[in-house]
């Protein structure tokens, strides 16, 4: 380290410099660390090091209170900085969730009218086919049943399907609810009697699984009833 090398830090506009004043103290005592420590302390390089170190460390002590308060002031403008980069972000912010919120909203009101049209154009159920429709219920498996509960439970809010025991009327449900639980229903018990015809014909020890899975099943559906009440 030596003085040439302080005055170009000093003067760098490249990001290289010093970032503060106390860089340059560190650095200008090691020029003068450095000449007492590589000369004999009877050489005259030394004592004048010794002598100039003193020199500046006087200064230095006399700088130091302003040192100290440009420091707080920049560390207060700093901190003032920061809030308002804070405060400029959560402002975009806001503002991003604002129009999120009114983009939310204005699909929100094109699903219901949506909606609406569907259940406008809905053709309403005949009570055949209603009761088509709760008989097949009773054939769906305990969680495809659940599911089945659950369409039921969007439209109808006062609708429990996690209870014990749930009474279903299907002449008080919407005409949307019922074909939407019809699609439902066909689907699901297609897709079961096509897993069925594509099994292999069951072993005597498959088929004893099988009965242990059906009686299995047979003691949760008594522990949680759900019984659908087809139009009659």
């Amino acid at each position: 380290m030596d003085f040439s090398t302080i005055k170009n830090k000093m003067d760098a506009k490249d990001g290289n410099g010093y970032k503060n004043v106390r860089e340059i103290y560190a650095d200008v005592r090691l020029v003068f660390k450095n000449a007492m420590k590589y000369n004999d302390d009877r050489n005259d390089v030394h004592i004048m090091a010794k002598t100039l170190l003193e020199k500046f460390e006087e200064k230095w002590l006399q700088l130091l209170p302003k040192v100290a308060e440009e420091e707080k002031r920049w560390e207060e403008e700093e901190a003032k900085s920061q809030i308002d980069m804070k405060l400029a972000q959560e402002v975009v912010h806001a503002n991003m969730a604002r129009e999120l919120s009114n983009e939310l909203f204005e699909i929100d009101m094109q699903l219901e009218n949506l909606r609406q049209t569907v259940i406008q154009k809905c053709r309403k159920m005949s009570t055949d086919e209603k009761k088509k429709l709760g008989t097949a219920l009773t054939r769906l498996s305990p969680e495809d049943l659940s599911k089945a509960l659950e369409i039921v439970a969007e439209n109808n809010p006062g609708f429990q399907p996690t209870a014990q025991e749930v009474d279903l009327d299907i002449d008080a449900q919407s005409e949307i609810t019922l074909w939407r639980l019809k699609v439902f229903v066909h689907n699901t018990l297609r897709l079961a009697g096509k897993c069925s015809e594509g099994a292999d014909h069951p072993t005597k020890s498959n088929s004893k699984r099988k009965g242990e899975i059906s009686n299995a099943v047979s003691k949760n559906a008594i522990k949680r009833s759900r019984k659908a009440t087809p139009n009659s």
